[in-house]
C-alpha cells in the first residue's frame, strides 16, 4: 500500500476514533435522538440525489437503517448523554466483533474455530474488567447501552454481507433516509416537542459544526474513503488498520475531556484489544505461513 493511501486510512480511522469525543460535543445542546435525527438528516440531503440506490430490495435498505443507522448511534448517543465516558465507549463497542460472531453462528450456523473461540475470551475477558469497575461515572444503564449500539452494529454487519459487494457508501446514504423517520418519532415520544425546540433554539456554530462533522466527515467522508481504499487493495491490508479506532477514542478522550486512564481501563483495553487483533489477524498468520511452506 502506497504511503498516501496508509495515511487516508489512518485519517479515516482517526475520524471514527476521534468522533466519540465530538458527539459528547453536541449532546451540550441536543437531545440525544434529535442529534442523531439531524446527524443523518444532513448525511443523506443532497447526497440522495447524487448517489445512485444500490440494486437491492428496499426491505434491506430499511433493516440497515434501523441496525446500522438508527439502532447503533441512537444507543450511543443515548450512552455518551447518560455519562458513559466516550474513550471507554469507543473500546467497547468493538464488542460488535464478538456479536457478529455469534450471529454468524446462529443464523448462518457457521462454526467457531478455534482461534476465534481464543479470540472471544480474551476479549470477553476485557468487557468483564470494565463490568467489574461499575460506579458513579460508569453505570450499568451506561453499559447495557453500548452493548445495544454494538449489538445493533453486529445486525447491520449480517445484513452487509447478506448484500454482497455493493458501493458502501450508497448503502448508508440510501439507508439513512429510513432511519430519519424512526428517530425523529423516537424523539419525539421520549424527549418531546419542547426539549427538541430548545435544543434547536440554543445550538451554537459549534453544535452544528459538531452535527456536520458526524454527517459528512464521520459518515461520507469516512465510507467513501474506506471503500475507495478496499477496491484497490486487499482487505487483509486495510481492515486491521481499524484496530486503531479505540486507540484513537481512548486517546482523544483523556487528551480533550481528561477521561481517567486507570490501570483496570489499560487491562481491559489490552484484552479487547488483543481479542480483535486475533480474530482480525491470524487468518492471515496462517495463510502467510502457508504461502511459505509451499514455497
Amino acid at each position: 500500500m502506497p504511503l498516501k493511501h496508509f495515511l487516508l486510512a489512518l485519517a479515516v480511522v482517526g475520524i471514527w476514533g476521534t468522533n466519540f469525543v465530538v458527539i459528547k460535543g453536541g449532546l451540550d445542546h441536543l437531545p440525544p435522538l434529535l442529534f442523531a435525527t439531524l446527524r443523518f438528516t444532513l448525511a443523506v440531503f443532497p447526497a440522495i440525489f447524487f448517489v445512485r440506490r444500490p440494486p437491492i430490495h428496499v426491505g434491506q435498505l430499511a433493516a440497515y437503517g434501523l441496525f446500522g443507522c438508527a439502532g447503533q448511534f441512537g444507543l450511543l448517543y443515548l450512552a455518551i448523554k447518560a455519562k458513559f465516558p466516550p474513550g471507554l465507549a469507543s473500546l467497547v463497542v468493538q464488542s460488535q466483533v464478538l456479536f457478529t460472531v455469534g450471529l454468524a453462528m446462529w443464523i448462518s450456523r457457521e462454526r467457531l474455530k478455534p482461534y476465534q473461540s481464543v479470540a472471544l475470551v480474551v476479549a470477553t475477558s476485557g468487557l468483564l474488567v470494565v463490568a467489574g469497575h461499575l460506579d458513579g461515572s460508569i453505570t450499568l444503564p451506561g453499559l447495557l447501552l453500548v452493548l445495544g449500539a454494538a449489538l445493533s452494529w453486529a445486525c447491520a454487519n449480517m445484513l452487509s454481507k447478506q448484500v454482497g459487494s455493493i458501493n458502501m457508501l450508497a448503502y448508508v446514504v440510501w439507508s439513512s433516509a429510513f432511519a430519519i423517520p424512526l428517530l425523529f418519532a423516537l424523539s419525539l415520544a421520549t424527549e418531546g416537542w419542547s426539549a427538541m425546540q430548545a435544543g434547536v433554539a440554543n445550538a451554537d456554530l459549534g453544535t452544528w459544526a459538531v452535527v456536520a462533522w458526524q454527517s459528512w466527515a464521520n459518515t461520507l467522508f469516512g465510507f467513501a474513503a474506506w471503500t475507495w481504499l478496499l477496491a484497490r487493495h486487499p482487505a487483509a491490508m486495510v481492515v486491521p488498520t481499524a484496530l486503531l479506532v479505540p486507540v484513537f477514542g481512548l486517546g482523544a478522550s483523556a487528551a480533550w475531556l481528561g477521561e481517567p486512564f486507570p490501570p483496570w481501563k489499560a487491562g481491559a483495553f489490552v484484552l479487547v484489544l488483543s481479542g480483535l487483533a486475533i480474530n482480525m489477524l491470524w487468518p492471515q498468520v496462517q495463510a502467510a505461513r502457508g504461502r511459505t511452506k509451499g514455497s
